[in-house]
């Protein structure tokens, strides 16, 4: 069992107001900034999550372990593998947001409410993720999603897995004021 992350992510929570400041996640990968504007309106335990991973560091240095050209790029798995987590897991909430290229979603099992870190950002339209995994947010402007189709053109083993690593350096939470 990974090392349960949840008592640092409510620390790193306990300032985070989303009725009256706007947030979003900048992630530095290897190829780029890909910036998302996150949607609190209609997951707002999903946003405070990766809110709190972002500020712990939690994804600084973390592998894209699975990426599949025209589907999606998924990251999140601290053991690199797509195994791990962050000791805990949120419950879902499922929305009326559409999967379209850029959008940001949890991955999970099997188990709606098996999700803890790990994130995929959809590379295309995918309607049958629709109302079945939670999506939170969006690449937040052209350069960010060009950064992340980018990530879609890897090269992958038979496993999905990018032949050369690619990576979130660093990440950050960006705070506006409404």
């Amino acid at each position: 069992m990974a090392e349960n992350r949840r008592e640092e992510v409510d620390k790193a929570l306990e300032e985070i107001d989303l009725s009256t400041t706007d947030y979003q996640v900048e992630f530095q990968t290897t190829t780029g900034r890909i910036t998302l504007d996150l949607w609190p309106d209609v997951a707002p335990g999903h946003c405070r999550n990766l809110i709190g991973l972002a500020r712990i560091g939690y994804y600084d240095g973390i592998v894209f372990h699975r990426v599949i050209a025209g589907f999606m790029a998924q990251v999140g798995c601290p053991q690199g593998t797509g195994t791990g987590g962050p000791g805990y897991t949120i419950d879902a909430e499922f929305n009326d947001r559409l999967h379209e290229a850029g959008v940001m979603s949890m991955a999970r099992t099997n188990d709606p409410n098996s999700a803890g870190s790990q994130v995929f950002l959809c590379l295309a339209r995918v309607p049958h993720l629709d109302r079945q995994y939670t999506a939170f947010g969006q690449t937040a402007d052209d350069e960010s999603l060009q950064n992340l189709l980018a990530i879609g053109q890897a090269a992958t083993d038979g496993q999905d897995r990018p032949l050369e690593e690619i990576r979130i350096e660093t990440g950050r939470v960006i705070e506006t004021p409404r």
